[in-house]
C-alpha cells in the first residue's frame, strides 16, 4: 500500500469504515507485534498487547493527524502500553526475569533470523534498560528511519540519535562483558 493509499484508508478509518480499518491493521500488525514481542519477550503477552494497541488506536482515531504516517503512531501506542505493562507488574516481572534469564529463548524464532548469533544479540539487548531496548528495537530490529523512530518514541530526531549512540555504547559493554563471542572480528574483513 502506498503512502497516498494509506492516507485514503486512514481517512476512511477515521470516519468509521471497518474495511479500511482492517486493511490498515493487516498492513501494520507485524511491526506492532514485533515491537510488543521485543519489549515484553513473550509471544502471548505480545499478541494481547498488539490487540490492545489496535483497540486503543481505533478508539483514538478521531485524534489521529492524517498528515503523519500511521505506522509510527501505532508503534508509539504499542511502546507506551508495553512500558506501562512492564511497570505495572514491577517486582514480579523482575523476579521471573532473573529466574529465567538463562532459560533458552525458544520464542525468538518468531521475530529473529534462525541463527544463534541473532538470538544471542537479542539476549544482549534484553540486558539493557527498557528505554535503550526500545530505541534499538525501533532503529535496528524494525529498521525504522530516524524520523519514524522519533514519531514512534515521541521524541525529537536529535534525541533519537543521542539515545541510539548511548544505547549502542551500553550494548557494546554488555557484549564485551557477557557475550564476548559476538565481539569477534571477522578475519576475512582484514
Amino acid at each position: 500500500m502506498t503512502e497516498v493509499a494509506e492516507l485514503e484508508w486512514s481517512a476512511g478509518t477515521r470516519d468509521g469504515d471497518a474495511v479500511a480499518w482492517r486493511s490498515l491493521v493487516r498492513r501494520h500488525e507485524d511491526a506492532v507485534f514485533r515491537l510488543a514481542y521485543l519489549m515484553l519477550g513473550n509471544r502471548h503477552d505480545a499478541e494481547d498487547l498488539a490487540q490492545e494497541t489496535f483497540l486503543r488506536a481505533y478508539r483514538s482515531r478521531a485524534r489521529f493527524d492524517r498528515e503523519r504516517p500511521l505506522g509510527p503512531w501505532l508503534l508509539k501506542i504499542c511502546a507506551n502500553l508495553a512500558r506501562n505493562r512492564r511497570r505495572s507488574i514491577g517486582r514480579y516481572f523482575r523476579a521471573l526475569q532473573r529466574h529465567f534469564v538463562e532459560r533458552p529463548v525458544d520464542e525468538a524464532v518468531a521475530v529473529l533470523p534462525d541463527n544463534a548469533e541473532a538470538t544471542r544479540l537479542w539476549q544482549a539487548v534484553r540486558r539493557l534498560r527498557p528505554d535503550d531496548q526500545q530505541i534499538l528495537y525501533l532503529r535496528f530490529f524494525l529498521d525504522m528511519t530516524l524520523g519514524e523512530s522519533a514519531l514512534a518514541a515521541g521524541i525529537a530526531e536529535g534525541t533519537v540519535k543521542s539515545r541510539t549512540n548511548r544505547a549502542l555504547e551500553r550494548l557494546r559493554s554488555v557484549i564485551e562483558r557477557e557475550f564476548p563471542e559476538l565481539d569477534r572480528e571477522d578475519d576475512n574483513e582484514h
